[in-house]
């Protein structure tokens, strides 16, 4: 059994981004600018955004936070993410979610300029991504495939199954492990939370994307030997033995689904860092085509 060390992977990556803006400035390139939008005081949104402030300064990139109080209308949202979309200066624009449940999401994504979206969530992105043109891929997805193709796993011709079926991770995922592309060609089967004898699809599965949102979710019996195993899930469960009085987990029983696979990701510091580093590829990208629009 191999880990699929997130922490790793995303380190490499990082550093060939980083000598990638250096190497982009150094031809009149300016740095690529995130603007990240938090609304309210998740804990967990807090750690997400602050991870992904944190990479732009690692990286060369600028960043700006903007906080908002959580008694923020969806018209006065929708109104700073049209600034963000106007300022010449930010190249990419991501709105953490989830939102207060006044505020729709979708109406929320579909503001934000598609030029500009490095979370990949815009229906425009999407349907570039179903088609198979250029665009930003969603950052899990993405950061998943990267990783993969740092390990050199090939999974044409393997069956994956994919449990969860979000516009986040779950739908996108099946689209880019079955496209004509490498890391791809795989045959996927898209399973949720109504989907019956489930147990008995994924036992054929050589890799299993669990997306689904629910701790311990993935069990032994679900898991035939040597498969693959990519855990997206982060789950927060009390726990009296830490100092916190909880830990992460994912939607993978690890100890007892680790020693049957051939590969997996552990939660933490699996998928996680990848999504970061999904978000900072998309952002170079969005900086470099603006340029590009720019100079034509």
């Amino acid at each position: 059994m191999q880990i699929l060390d997130g922490t790793l992977v995303s380190a490499h990556i990082k550093e060939q981004i980083k000598q990638d803006v250096i190497d982009w400035q150094a031809t009149g390139g300016k740095k690529p600018h995130l603007a990240a939008i938090l609304v309210g005081n998740n804990p967990a949104s807090e750690a997400y955004v602050g991870h992904k402030v944190k990479s732009c300064a690692e990286l060369g990139f600028e960043s700006t936070l903007l906080r908002f109080d959580p008694s923020i209308t969806e018209t006065e949202l929708i109104a700073e993410v049209k600034k963000l979309n106007d300022n010449a200066d930010v190249d990419g624009i991501l709105v953490q979610l989830p939102l207060p449940n006044h505020i729709s999401g979708d109406n929320i994504i579909n503001t934000i300029d598609p030029a500009k979206d490095v979370d990949g969530f815009h229906p425009i992105s999407q349907g570039k991504m179903m088609l198979g043109q250029p665009t930003f891929l969603p950052a899990t997805p993405y950061g998943i495939m990267l990783m993969l193709e740092h390990y050199n796993i090939d999974v044409a011709g393997m069956h994956c199954v994919v449990i969860g079926r979000s516009n986040i991770v779950g739908t996108p995922m099946t689209i880019l492990l079955s496209r004509n592309t490498k890391p791809g060609n795989a045959t996927v089967t898209l399973t949720h939370s109504r989907t019956k004898n489930l147990a008995e699809i994924t036992r054929t599965a050589d890799v299993i994307v669990a997306a689904i949102g629910k701790p311990f979710f993935v069990t032994a019996d679900m898991v035939r030997p040597g498969a693959i195993v990519i855990d997206v899930g982060i789950n927060r469960i009390d726990d009296a033995t830490k100092k916190s009085g909880s830990r992460l987990v994912g939607d993978v029983d690890y100890d007892n689904v680790a020693p049957l696979c051939s590969y997996i990701t552990p939660v933490p510091k699996g998928v996680g860092p990848m999504t970061i580093c999904g978000l900072m590829m998309n952002t170079l990208l969005a900086a470099k085509q603006k340029a590009s629009v720019a100079v034509s």
